[in-house]
């Protein structure tokens, strides 16, 4: 069987052929003080993401592709690419789908998300990756938005996603990964997955390009609606290029004798976990570990049952790992290296996890969806662990000056722009946005605060939209939650400018003691505030059960501020 299906796997990656040019990708400018890479520049390259990710499906089409943490059900990367190609001749086919045409993904991290998502990019479709634990409020805006004409989901989802297209009015056909008690109406996707009799000579004529659209992910949405962001396959595969570089790869390749083994926690539908985790990992032949959902126990678990080497994680999981007290020095002791991105984390927070395992090389990095998940990162032999990293490869960052928009120059703060082939066309029919955020010569504005150093490290230190503005200073939040998680006592924390009639605002510091600590306002005031200047001092203290945050582990200060303030 596994000959069979090695031969199919090299039978259908010869149907597609792709081209790359000797010479590299290089942003010019003249501009003053503009922070540059460090690394290579990356190569000029025809590939599309499935190009990139099957490259090398001949040197590993049997070992283990993906597994699920709870069932132990998974496929080779064999199955997983022939998979793929029949969902897409299938979504052709059977569902009359065009290029262009928009599918969305509504599952959790499963074995199937890889050969859905790269089936829908093969059938020549769009893949908008969506949250399944959004409500049908939240879902019936995103599916309108892009004119989806066909959903990948599970059993999970369905209630909601139905009445989001009740509501719309719309009928769509709804493919479910559940393979018993489906709803009426629904589409196994065994039956377009696994229908190895279907005709893929369809395919032949999809022709795509690094310019055609193959994501349409979701922003985090911390300031208004959640915006759809254009990714193409050049930008995708460009920042892929960029974090395999050898200085900053921290996956060892897969060989006939080993493979690395990765616990896919962050999901799939997050920028951070498709590239980083999901698209980046397959092409270097690494077994994922896919978990639906990150419950301790079995992150734990998984952890230490498949000896993990390296984990991709959010600072949530980083503080946990740093600070729980069930997690002991064992579980880590098979880890070599962790990264930690999608929000600012302390050197205190990694300091913490080192503690249990002081091999274990840890970095930080750096990115957003309309930059395909990543701006910068450290090198894999870093440790520097309150910076971000450094530029990726091709790529330019601007600190730009909050009034003049000038760039400044190393120790001084001012908003992150950036500029390189990682980032996105614009966002999805919303040129104005799109107009407010990106420059006519191309560079993005991250609305982070953050400088750089002598060295070429960038430090991230605050949202320029969640300042705290105290007689006219600006009070960064993260650095006030910097202070008070250096606090033995404190195990998670947030701060808010709330209204004060003298100074406009003050801050504001929701805790969440340690388990089986008792510590008062007084305590933590008097300990924070003998650390800050006199603008910054906490004014109020209030001890909460938990810190809302989305699912790339940024604070939800909104919905914090909505509660209890």
């Amino acid at each position: 069987m596994s000959n069979t299906l090695r031969r199919t796997a090299q039978q259908l990656l010869k149907t597609h052929k792709y081209a790359t040019a000797t010479s590299s990708i290089r942003q010019k400018t003249v501009e003053k003080n503009i922070l540059t890479s460090v690394y290579k520049d990356i190569p000029v390259t025809n590939m599309t993401i499935n190009d990139f990710v099957w490259q090398n499906l001949d040197r590993w089409p049997d070992k283990t592709a993906t597994v699920c943490a709870l069932t132990g059900h998974g496929y080779t990367y064999a199955q997983t690419h022939r998979m793929s190609v029949t969902f897409a001749a299938s979504l052709r086919s059977k569902l009359k789908l065009k290029n262009d045409d928009k599918v969305a993904v509504i599952l959790p991290n499963l074995p199937e998300y890889p050969c859905t998502l790269l089936g829908i990019l093969q059938a020549g479709c769009v893949a908008s990756m969506m949250n399944p634990a959004y409500t049908s409020h939240e879902l019936k805006r995103q599916l309108e938005l892009i004119d989806c004409k066909a959903i990948v989901s599970s059993k999970m989802s369905y209630a909601n996603i139905k009445q989001a297209l009740d509501e719309l009015k719309v009928n769509v056909p709804i493919i479910l990964v559940d393979n018993e008690g489906l709803p009426e109406g629904a589409i196994k996707f065994a039956e377009l997955a696994e229908d190895f009799n279907v005709d893929i000579d369809c395919l032949k004529s999809v022709q795509r390009g690094p310019k055609d659209v193959a994501i349409l992910p979701f922003s985090s949405g911390t300031t208004g609606f959640p915006k759809a962001v254009v990714l193409d396959h050049g930008g995708v595969v460009a920042l892929n290029q960029m974090i395999i570089d050898p200085e900053i790869v921290v996956i060892e390749e897969t060989t006939a004798t080993h493979q690395s083994v990765l616990p896919a926690i962050l999901p799939f539908f997050h920028i951070f976990g498709f590239n980083s985790l999901m698209m980046n990992q397959m092409a270097q032949g690494v077994k994922l570990v896919t978990m639906p959902y990150f419950k301790p126990d079995l992150f734990l678990q998984t952890i230490v049952k498949y000896k993990a080497e390296v984990l991709f994680i959010v600072p949530p999981m980083v503080v946990f790992l740093g600070k729980h007290p069930a997690v002991k020095p064992e579980h880590l002791a098979t880890v070599k290296g962790m990264i930690s991105g999608a929000a600012p984390l302390s050197a205190a927070d990694a300091a913490a996890v080192l503690e249990k395992n002081k091999n274990i090389i840890f970095r930080q990095g750096y990115g957003l969806t309309e930059t395909n998940g990543a701006v910068t990162v450290g090198r894999n032999d870093d440790a520097n662990h309150a910076a971000v990293g450094h530029v990726l490869g091709s790529c330019e960052v601007k600190v730009a000056d909050l009034n003049t928009q000038e760039a400044l120059g190393a120790g001084q703060e001012g908003e992150i722009w950036c500029r390189g082939p990682n980032l996105m066309s614009g966002y999805y029919l919303d040129e104005k946005s799109t107009r407010e955020v990106m420059t006519e010569d191309g560079w993005y504005k991250t609305g982070d605060i953050g400088k750089y150093d002598e060295n070429k490290y960038l430090y991230v230190t605050d949202r320029l939209k969640e300042l705290i503005k105290v007689k006219g200073f600006q009070v960064p939040p993260a650095e006030l939650e910097t202070v008070i998680r250096t606090h033995s006592k404190v195990l998670d924390c947030a701060v808010l400018g709330i209204p004060d009639p003298v100074t406009g605002e003050v801050p504001k510091a929701f805790i969440v003691p340690q388990q089986g600590q008792t510590l008062d306002a007084d305590e933590l005031l008097e300990y924070v505030n003998s650390k800050v200047a006199v603008f910054k001092k906490i004014k109020e203290v209030q001890f909460v059960e938990e810190i809302p945050k989305n699912s790339a582990g940024k604070i939800l200060r909104k919905q914090l501020k909505e509660k209890y303030c």
